[in-house]
């Protein structure tokens, strides 16, 4: 057997590991790639640090484990369209993602991943949570578990609870909103409860984000139910917290794992670079 060429390194009970020994800027063996997405399918939210990725490599990386979507609602960059920035100037009071959340659940295929690498950080604060959805599923009672099996959700882009999909999208050059006025006709329908194509296991699949309510049922109806799944779904053993330093790679599993992008250092600028990867329509 080829001896192990990455050192993967837990970061808390419940999800997330530190990977290193690898150079995201060059062309990975498929024996550390088959290291890398092993780690991934067992951690959920993997990080590298001390990396210096163009555009284009960060998208060379992320392509690995599939191709990449285009994010409906700001521009990409100009040598590489699938990746877009994301920035919160010092004068910015509200930030981009700030909600517990998987990556646009709207979308019929919803991602498979997202990969974020870091330009800029704040000198404190600026950290992402991630929470654990086969933990949030498997901790459900039996009688809870059997309600929500026919269930499905209605995901929508509008961001209602959390004041519009304009709010969060700073007004900088390089983080050009897109097709705002389309944010409330964009929706899609997915199980409450999903199958993991790649593990087989269940994975709660509410976020308080995108989750406007249950097929067949009122907004008004859903929102209890909603409501108690979502905050259920981020209790602290089911989560991480990840401080972030220049040069940061994340890449985390969007079909098993919500994160929160935390909004605490006004007065400071973050800058980051997102691609999410194309994912199966979930079952």
């Amino acid at each position: 057997m080829a001896e192990q060429t990455i050192d993967v390194r837990r970061v808390a009970g419940s999800l997330g590991a530190e990977i290193f020994g690898v150079d995201l800027s060059r062309d990975l063996t498929n024996q550390t790639y088959d290291e890398i997405h092993e780690a991934f399918l067992d951690h959920q939210v993997l990080f590298i640090r001390d990396q210096n990725l163009t555009p284009p490599q960060q998208a060379a990386f992320a392509r690995r484990f599939g191709p990449l979507n285009e994010y409906p609602f700001v521009k990409g960059l100009e040598d590489a369209p699938e990746i877009i920035e994301i920035v919160k100037e010092p004068d910015e009071t509200i930030n981009f993602g700030g909600v517990w959340h998987s990556d646009t659940t709207y979308l019929d295929n919803p991602p498979l991943g997202t990969a974020l690498y870091a330009l800029e950080v704040p000198a404190a604060g600026g950290d992402t949570m991630y929470a654990n959805m086969y933990d949030a599923y498997d901790t459900l009672s039996d009688g809870m578990k059997h309600m929500l099996a026919p269930l499905t959700g209605v995901s929508s882009a509008a961001l209602r609870r959390s004041g519009g999909r304009a709010k969060g999208i700073g007004k900088t050059s390089t983080m050009t909103p897109l097709n705002m006025d389309k944010a409330e006709t964009i929706t899609a329908e997915h199980p409450v409860i999903r199958t993991h194509p790649e593990t087989g296991r269940k994975a709660l699949y509410v976020n308080s984000a995108h989750t406007v309510c249950f097929k067949g049922m009122t907004e008004e109806e859903s929102k209890p139910l909603i409501e108690y799944l979502c905050n259920h779904a981020v209790r602290p053993e089911f989560t991480c917290r990840f401080k972030w330093e220049i040069g940061t790679l994340a890449i985390w599993d969007n079909r098993c794992v919500q994160h929160f992008a935390i909004n605490d250092y006004h007065g400071e600028r973050r800058r980051m670079h997102r691609a999410t990867i194309v994912g199966d329509r979930p079952h």
